[in-house]
């Protein structure tokens, strides 16, 4: 998605329409990742490699109001759940709305308007996030929000 990511078009749609029950399907399987669209509010995440039947099995999951992990994605998020991800846990979630803007290739002043702040707010979010994550470059940022699910590369 050119504008937004999977995680803030999840909390977008159920801002506008909580009734909604969402399905991740996505190429993503870090546990980062996972974890902020179930946060967000998909009830299922499944690999955009999966078989027809998951998706169906997702469908009949969340119509019932139960989550649904795809293949292999239970291990990812249980698997992993008692290690502690140091770097995510450092940021607030508006400095990881920013952090995943600026990996987006946005311009201060387009975060500013997009997240409703004014651009010194905004600045003081990067040099904080700077700080916390002992980043110092767009580039060193971008690699960062890739690893950790927060933008993909397309």
């Amino acid at each position: 998605m050119p504008d937004m990511n999977g995680i803030d078009a999840t909390r977008r749609i159920l801002d506008d329409n909580p009734e909604i029950k969402i399905i991740a399907l996505s190429m993503h399987a870090e546990r980062t990742f996972i974890s902020g669209m179930l946060q967000a509010g998909a009830m299922a995440y499944i690999r955009k490699e999966s078989a027809f039947e998951e998706i169906s099995t997702a469908m009949d999951a969340i119509s019932e109001e139960r989550v649904f992990l795809g293949e292999g994605i239970a291990e990812i998020v249980v698997g992993t759940a008692g290690d502690k991800d140091k770097n995510k846990n450092k940021l607030s979630e508006r400095e990881t709305q920013v952090l995943s803007l600026i990996a987006e290739g946005m311009k201060t002043r387009e975060i500013a308007a997009t997240l409703f702040l004014s651009e010194k707010t905004v600045e003081t979010h990067r040099r904080q996030i700077s700080r916390k994550l002992e980043l110092y470059s767009v580039a060193e940022i971008t690699k960062y929000a890739i690893r950790e699910g927060l933008t993909s590369i397309d």
